[in-house]
């Protein structure tokens, strides 16, 4: 899988690099079999953004922004990659991350998919694990119809002086409420561009994922 992620990575135009970031050995040598790039990293970080920050400083790499893509999303398309960097073409944006449309009330009341509000520029507002704004008087099942909601999909992207100060930021508030991390870089003022993507992912976090994708990827070979 994570072959597979590392390769659809290295087709995206905008990338200089792809490095995986593990602090597991095997998933290093693996990397390495395949002719892969990896950086050994601490065991002990909370997220994927204090390790991209930890690997960036143990290179030594001087770039302008850094895209975390997790390696457990083997459906990653190279254009949400290319779409995600584009962000970085207005210069207020600090960070970034991809969002999508949202056509499905299981999705939209799913807390275990995070919901994101963005103004009038596209930068978030706020991300919720409930769907937001609630819509008074309209029921339920209708708030597809009276409102656009959008999905938060998982990759960031940082300016890498945004990414080395925001690791250094104590949780917050409002990312404790949620376990949103997202939500830690707003309440400090950081300013999160986003883009949104027709695209879905596909994110192995159980067994039964891993097989749901096996099924789906065999569907999409035939």
């Amino acid at each position: 899988m994570i072959e597979r992620v590392y390769f659809q990575a290295r087709k995206s135009k905008y990338l200089s690099d792809v490095i995986v970031a593990t602090d597991d050995q095997s998933i290093a040598d693996k990397v390495k079999s395949f002719g892969g790039n990896v950086c050994l990293t601490s065991p002990h970080h909370p997220s994927g953004t204090d390790r991209c920050a930890e690997a960036i400083q143990l290179l030594n790499i001087e770039c302008d922004a850094v895209i975390n893509i997790q390696g457990d999303e083997p459906f990653i398309n190279p254009k949400q990659i290319d779409l995600l960097c584009s962000c970085f073409e207005d210069g207020r944006t600090e960070l970034a991350t991809l969002i999508k449309k949202i056509n499905d009330n299981a999705v939209l009341f799913n807390p275990n998919c995070p919901k994101v509000v963005i103004d009038r520029d596209r930068f978030a507002i706020y991300f919720s694990r409930h769907p937001i704004p609630f819509l008074r008087g309209v029921e339920k099942e209708q708030w597809l119809e009276r409102h656009t909601y959008y999905q938060h999909i998982g990759i960031y992207g940082y300016r890498t002086a945004v990414l080395k100060a925001i690791t250094g930021l104590a949780p917050s508030s409002l990312e404790k409420s949620e376990s949103l991390e997202q939500l830690r870089w707003l309440e400090n003022g950081y300013r999160i561009k986003t883009a949104t993507t027709p695209f879905d992912t596909m994110a192995i976090d159980t067994p039964d994922d891993l097989e749901r994708v096996v099924a789906d990827f065999s569907a999409k070979r035939v």
